[in-house]
C-alpha cells in the first residue's frame, strides 16, 4: 500500500484576488493570503500561486473511543469509533479544552502518518463501527477527512464530524454528502459570546446546524460546553433551546457538557453539576425530547427515554451502555415509538475504554 505523504496537498476552495491575493472560500474568515502566508487556522497556506492543506495524511493522534464520548448517544450505542485529528483550528475559543492540539503551531508534532485508506483499513481491523474527524476541528483539514471518509465508506465503516460548524456553504454541502453523522459544538446562543470568546460569528453556525437537519441525510447531536457566568444564564438557555425545538425539531438530541478551567479561562471556576441540571430542565421544559449532561457522572442525566411511552429505553453510566431495550428497528419495545437516531440490531459493549493506536506504516 502508497503510504506516501504529501505534506502540501492541493487545497480546494479559494480563489485569486485583483489585487494578486489568494482567498481562502472554505469558512467566513476568508483569509487573504500573500506567498508564503497561512490562514488563521495555520494548516491552509499559500504555496506559490495555490493553496495548500499542509496536514492531509498527518495527524496528532489515534485512538479507540466510545461513540458516546463524541459524544453522540443516538448513533450506534456502545460501538467503538477510531478517532483522530490533526492540528490547528479556524476559531479561536478562550476556553478550548483540546488547546495544545487546535492552538498548535508545530508540525512535527503530527508525529503519526496514514493515508485516507490506511485510516479506513485500521479501523475495519480494529472492529470499528466508524471513523471519527474530532480532537481539532475538520473542516480545517476538509479534503483529508472527505478523502478518508471515501475510503471508509468504501469498507462498510461509517463517518462522524466533531466540529464547531464554522464553514462556508458550498464546502459544507459537499463535506456533509460524506458525513453519516456530526456532532456539532453551539458554543453559545449570543453574538457577543461568539466573537468575544471565540473569534466567530453565530450565524455561519446556525446556518449549519439547519442545513445538516433539512438538507442532508447526515444524523445531528449538538454539544454545548456551559462555562460559569459566560453562556449559563436562564435567559440565553431559554432562547437558545427554544430556537433548536423551532428550527430543528425535539428530537434533535442536546449535550450541555461542564467546562473545566483551561487555556485562557483558568480564572473561571469547573462548571457545578447543577449548572447542568438546571439548563437540562430549561431544555425539557422548552419541548426538547433528548438532552444530555456530560463531563460528569449523572446518571438521569444520560438516560434516553421513549418520547412515546415514557419507559427508560436506554441507561448508561458515563460512556458505557448499561442497559439497552430497543428492539432489532430502533423501536421502543413497549409502545413501538421509533427512538430518532441511527441504531443497529443491537447495543455495541465497547464501555468506556480508551485505546491509543499506533499506526503502522505498510
Amino acid at each position: 500500500m502508497d503510504e506516501r505523504i504529501d505534506v502540501s496537498h492541493p487545497a480546494r476552495w479559494w480563489h485569486r484576488l485583483e489585487d494578486g491575493r489568494l482567498q481562502c472560500d472554505l469558512c467566513p474568515r476568508d483569509c487573504k493570503l500573500h506567498e508564503g502566508q497561512r490562514g488563521l487556522c495555520f494548516v491552509r497556506a499559500r504555496e506559490g500561486d495555490a493553496m495548500v492543506l499542509t496536514t492531509h495524511g498527518r495527524s496528532s493522534g489515534f485512538c479507540i473511543d466510545p461513540i458516546e464520548k463524541k459524544p453522540l448517544n443516538h448513533f450506534l450505542p456502545g460501538s467503538s469509533v477510531f478517532s483522530f485529528g490533526t492540528a490547528g483550528c479556524n476559531l479561536a475559543c478562550k476556553f478550548c479544552q483540546n488547546w495544545d492540539i487546535s492552538k498548535s503551531r508545530e508540525m512535527d508534532r503530527l508525529m503519526d502518518a496514514a493515508s485516507p485508506e490506511r485510516i479506513a483499513q485500521a479501523a475495519q481491523e480494529t472492529a470499528c463501527a466508524s471513523v471519527a474527524f474530532t480532537y481539532n476541528d475538520p473542516v480545517i483539514f476538509a479534503e483529508y477527512a472527505m478523502d478518508a471518509a471515501d475510503a471508509c465508506h468504501a469498507r462498510g465503516v461509517q463517518t462522524v464530524a466533531v466540529t464547531a460548524g464554522y464553514m462556508h456553504a458550498a464546502p459544507r454541502r459537499e463535506f456533509y454528502a460524506k458525513m453519516d453523522a456530526a456532532n456539532v459544538d453551539l458554543k453559545g446562543f449570543s453574538e457577543a459570546f461568539y466573537f468575544q470568546q471565540t473569534g466567530a460569528h453565530l450565524a455561519p453556525v446556525l446556518d449549519t446546524l439547519q442545513f445538516i437537519v433539512h438538507d442532508t441525510g447526515c444524523w445531528l447531536e449538538i454539544t454545548t460546553l456551559l462555562i460559569p457566568g459566560h453562556n449559563d444564564s436562564d435567559a440565553e438557555l431559554d432562547a437558545m433551546t427554544r430556537w433548536i425545538a423551532e428550527h430543528l425539531g425535539r428530537e434533535v438530541p442536546l449535550h450541555f457538557t461542564a467546562f473545566h478551567p483551561d487555556y485562557k479561562l483558568t480564572e473561571v471556576p469547573a462548571t457545578p453539576l447543577a449548572t447542568l441540571q438546571r439548563a437540562r430542565r430549561i431544555a425539557l421544559a422548552n419541548g426538547l425530547a433528548h438532552v444530555y449532561t456530560g463531563n460528569v457522572h449523572d446518571r438521569e442525566g444520560g438516560a434516553t427515554t421513549c418520547t412515546g411511552c415514557g419507559e427508560l429505553l436506554i441507561e448508561r453510566d458515563w460512556h458505557a451502555v448499561t442497559r439497552y431495550e430497543l428492539d432489532a428497528q430502533g423501536a421502543c419495545p413497549h409502545c413501538g415509538t421509533a427512538l430518532a437516531g441511527r441504531f443497529g440490531a443491537a447495543a455495541g459493549h465497547f464501555g468506556r475504554r480508551r485505546i491509543p493506536v499506533r499506526m503502522a506504516m505498510r
